[in-house]
């Protein structure tokens, strides 16, 4: 029976007509047998000539004898019609039940719980013919349609966190340009709300433009492509002078090998990543690249104070600043973390147990030898 579930659709199909209608045909030649065994103890009437020539009379059915023959003769011919017709539909029954009955039910299930927007299940494969990898092919799309669903509902609640964040860091530059606003009109308003006034406008202007450069990491795509270590090694040495130069940085990274990933958007990772250790690192900053199973990642580690302890609990946020600071907005950990997700992996926060931080970036990739 597993080896009939396991086998191919057709070939499934000619075993079993064939095994059916043989079975048919050995039943058909045991009634044969059966009805002339029967008949052959009745008398069959007629004359019989002798050696000499001599002729005689035998025995004459009588009629009950006569209407059993007949019954036979009938049973004998519709026997020729049933018994093979029987096995075609037998064999028809046998396979309905044998390969299509579970693999119809399965996906019929699977169908109506993706109309109702339930995609947390599994589909059970029941063989490994046809059928069975049609299965296999539905739970891959169901597969990817609720990871497609995860993102779409995460980008909405990331949307969400950043437009509470957005409204809500805006309104004390709104208060406060408000009342300069008010002073100038009642001609109180002196050079340092002026000056006040500026800075105000900027830094809505900043906000915007953080706002407007959030909205385009998330749309954009990511290019898969194939680079060597050698090449992401030196580019985040080159990368580390340019924002890090006065702090010793050192960076690690494999050898040899390559790698398939967006090169651009690990870089822009990498670059914010660099950029904020700068900031707080005191002396140095540490820069480790390698590869854990099918994941990059990039570790950056500085001397400075340790992230904050609600930084590392619930993770970078939009307008995240800790600090009122106008030209800083914490949005270089937020972005890093959506591009992270964008490439399949996550951005990890840690602070180490003497002194410093460590910001880890995983990003799947495709290893190749």
């Amino acid at each position: 029976m597993e080896r009939l579930k396991n086998m191919e659709l057709k070939k499934t199909f000619l075993v079993l007509s064939a095994s059916c209608v043989l079975v048919a045909l050995l039943m058909l030649g045991l009634v044969f047998m059966i009805c002339n065994s029967i008949s052959s103890t009745f008398p069959s009437g007629g004359i019989e000539i002798l050696a000499d020539g001599s002729i005689v009379k035998m025995e004459t059915p009588t009629e009950t004898q006569q209407n059993i023959l007949s019954m036979l003769g009938i049973i004998q011919i519709v026997s020729c019609i049933v018994l093979p017709m029987g096995g075609l539909a037998l064999s028809g029954i046998l396979y309905y039940h044998i390969k299509l009955k579970q693999p119809i039910s399965t996906l019929r299930n699977g169908i109506s719980r993706i109309r109702n927007h339930d995609l947390d299940f599994s589909m059970p494969v029941h063989s490994d013919d046809e059928l069975g990898q049609l299965c296999t092919a539905f739970d891959t799309m169901r597969e990817e349609l609720l990871k497609s669903n995860q993102e779409l509902w995460r980008q909405a609640e990331e949307r969400k966190r950043l437009n509470a964040a957005f409204s809500h860091d805006l309104r004390n530059p709104i208060t406060v340009l408000k009342g300069t606003i008010k002073l100038l009109r009642q001609g109180t308003a002196d050079e340092q709300a002026i000056d006040r006034l500026e800075s105000y406008t900027l830094r809505i202007e900043r906000y915007v433009e953080a706002m407007s450069s959030i909205q385009r990491l998330e749309q954009m795509p990511v290019r898969i492509n194939e680079y060597s270590y050698s090449l992401l090694h030196s580019e985040l040495e080159e990368t580390a002078k340019i924002l890090a130069g006065a702090l010793e940085p050192s960076v690690s990274a494999p050898d040899k090998g390559t790698i398939q990933l967006d090169h651009g958007l690990v870089l822009t990772v990498a670059e914010n990543l660099i950029g904020n250790a700068a900031r707080f690192a005191k002396s140095k900053i540490e820069i480790h690249l390698e590869r854990k199973g099918n994941f990059l990642h990039l570790s950056v580690t500085d001397d400075g104070p340790g992230y904050p302890v609600e930084l590392i609990q619930s993770g970078p946020k939009p307008f995240g600043k800790m600090k009122e600071d106008s030209a800083h907005f914490g949005m270089g950990l937020y972005s890093s973390q959506i591009l992270c997700l964008k490439h399949g992996g996550t951005l990890t926060l840690e602070n180490r147990k003497s002194y410093g931080a460590t910001a880890t970036a995983s990003f799947q990739i495709n290893q190749k030898p």
